[in-house]
């Protein structure tokens, strides 16, 4: 039974922490486990910081691809879509989490010797209100892509 104590309190600390402490707690037994295996610190050390990098690096990898994916479901939506067309956008993930929905209305449209691109507004619906934010989209030859790489607002920084 005492065995079975320290795993089942680094899973719980793991789920009361959520994803953001993931990679250090991680690291830190890692690097703990390492140390006192090879009775080194200094190995332990180098196995908890190489444990805790390469677990950030995953998720922001994982964060980024999400995020594309949404950033290419607002511009797939202006595809067809004129000055002054508005219609509604959603994204559902395979993991259902994070899933997004609102509207896009095209504002402008920029012609360019280089590509054709259009300027939007989205929103993106919370349970209790529609948030409104400003972008641009272009035509890469293939499909329509997000150009600008910081949109208007705070509550979209993290997908860029």
């Amino acid at each position: 039974m005492r065995a079975l104590r320290l795993p089942v309190l680094s899973l719980t600390l793991v789920a009361l922490c959520g994803c953001r402490f993931t990679a250090d707690i991680v690291g830190a037994a890692a690097g703990g486990a390492s140390g006192a295996a090879t009775a080194n610190p200094v190995v332990g050390i180098a196995v908890g910081v190489a444990v805790d990098s390469a677990i950030d690096a995953s998720f922001a990898y994982f964060q980024r691809k999400r995020q594309q994916a949404e950033q290419d479901a607002i511009a797939e939506q202006i595809a067809t879509m004129r000055v002054g067309d508005r219609r509604p956008w959603k994204i559902e993930h395979d993991i259902p989490i994070g899933n997004e929905h609102g509207e896009v209305e095209v504002i402008d449209l920029i012609v360019t010797p280089l590509t054709l691109c259009k300027g939007l507004v989205f929103s993106v619906q919370s349970e209790k209100q529609q948030h409104w934010y400003s972008t641009q989209a272009c035509d890469d030859g293939n499909r329509w892509k997000w150009a600008l790489a910081e949109p208007a607002a705070e509550r979209w920084e993290p997908l860029q």
